[in-house]
Formats: C-alpha cells, sequence, structure tokens
C-alpha cells in the first residue's frame, strides 16, 4: 500500500512552479472547505488528496504532446474538476469542463476565479451542448470506455487525442469499445495508483 503523498512530495513528482503549487494548494483548501456541505470527492479519499486526486489528475501531463498553440481540452464529467482543472492549472491549455450536477459547478467556478485559469463550465449534459473542434478529451471515473467515445463522438476530430483515467477493468473496456469503434491506443501505468491505468487514443473512428 502506498504511503500518503505530501504537499512537498507531489511538488518533487510533478516539479510544478511555485505558482502553479499555489494555485492547486488554494484548490486543495477549497475542496477540503466545501466536501463539508457538499459531496464532491470519497471522504475516504481527502486524507491522501495529494496522490488520490492532484496527482493522479497531473501525471496526464506527461502524455500530452506539446503544440505550438495552448490545446482546446474537453473534460468529460469533471466532478470535482478533475483532471480538468489540475490540467488547466498546470497549463495545458483551454479545459471545457462538462458538469451536469449545479452545486459541483458552482464549486469548479470558485476555483477558476481564485486561480484565474483558462477554464469554462459547462452545467449541461453533453448531448445538449453545441460541438466545437477539441484537441483533447479527458475523463476520469465518469463512463466505460464505449460509452466517452459515444458520447463525445461529434467532438473527434482527425487529430483528437483522448487520455482517460481507468481501473482495473481497462482490459475489458478495450475489448467492448474495439466492437464498436477503430483506434490507436497506448497504455500506460498510473503512477498514483498501481491497479490504475492511462489511456491515449488517436486515430479515433466508428467502425
Amino acid at each position: 500500500m502506498m504511503s500518503v503523498m505530501t504537499i512537498e512530495e507531489f511538488q518533487r513528482a510533478t516539479n510544478v512552479s511555485r505558482e502553479t503549487l499555489d494555485k492547486l494548494i488554494c484548490y486543495s483548501e477549497l475542496l477540503v472547505k466545501w466536501q463539508k456541505s457538499i459531496n464532491l470527492v470519497s471522504n475516504s479519499t481527502l486524507s491522501d488528496m495529494w496522490r488520490r486526486h492532484f496527482y493522479d489528475s497531473a501525471q496526464l501531463i506527461d502524455y500530452i504532446k506539446e503544440q505550438e498553440k495552448p490545446l482546446k481540452i474537453l473534460d468529460l464529467g469533471s466532478g470535482a474538476g478533475f483532471p480538468g482543472v489540475v490540467l488547466s492549472i498546470m497549463g495545458a491549455g483551454q479545459v471545457h469542463l462538462v458538469e451536469g450536477v449545479g452545486k459541483k459547478c458552482s464549486f469548479i467556478k470558485q476555483i477558476i476565479q481564485k486561480t484565474a485559469i483558462d477554464a469554462i463550465v459547462h452545467n449541461e449534459r453533453i448531448e445538449n451542448m453545441d460541438v466545437f473542434a477539441v484537441d483533447l478529451i479527458t475523463s476520469r471515473a465518469c463512463a466505460d470506455l464505449e460509452k466517452l467515445l459515444d458520447l463525445t463522438a461529434k467532438y473527434i476530430g482527425p487529430d483528437t487525442e483522448c487520455l482517460f483515467l481507468k481501473g482495473e477493468k481497462a482490459e475489458e473496456e478495450i475489448k467492448r469499445a474495439s466492437d464498436k469503434w477503430d483506434f490507436r491506443i497506448k497504455k500506460y501505468t498510473s503512477k498514483s495508483e498501481e491497479s490504475g491505468m492511462i489511456l491515449k487514443l488517436s486515430n479515433i473512428r466508428a467502425r
């Protein structure tokens, strides 16, 4: 079992700047404060939130290809803002956060305001949103792989990539999704959770 990650250990693992770390600390403090009245994350994860939520999200930055212009990212089922808000704080690009629960959207909006990041909250179902071009689609613990691709199909262009944080059933999900979707996939073991997996999809198209 992994030991609880401290803020200092998170900083060493990610090598984020002091300014970025300060924004993430602000985020963490508001998460603890809001958690008392809204169920943003599982209470059992709060004692190790720097590993379970912040590092879990931040590790995706290693798999995002560098571009001359900032990425436009679509984060599906954002919940308390993981991983989308963390990626935005780390400078990945403009993040569009899709979350159906109004109270969670209010929380994310306060984080955006306090940290002055380039992020937009969509308090609606993705099926009802206007389509816009995106470079990257992210999601964590939102739906299985086939469902994620079905929900985001209209946003997927020839160069769109996906980064999904998955658990122990990742291989089963890949197999099911492959019946309906054709894609190139790279699999990485999660650095924050030994049983977790990061799936990077590209060249995505319906069969």
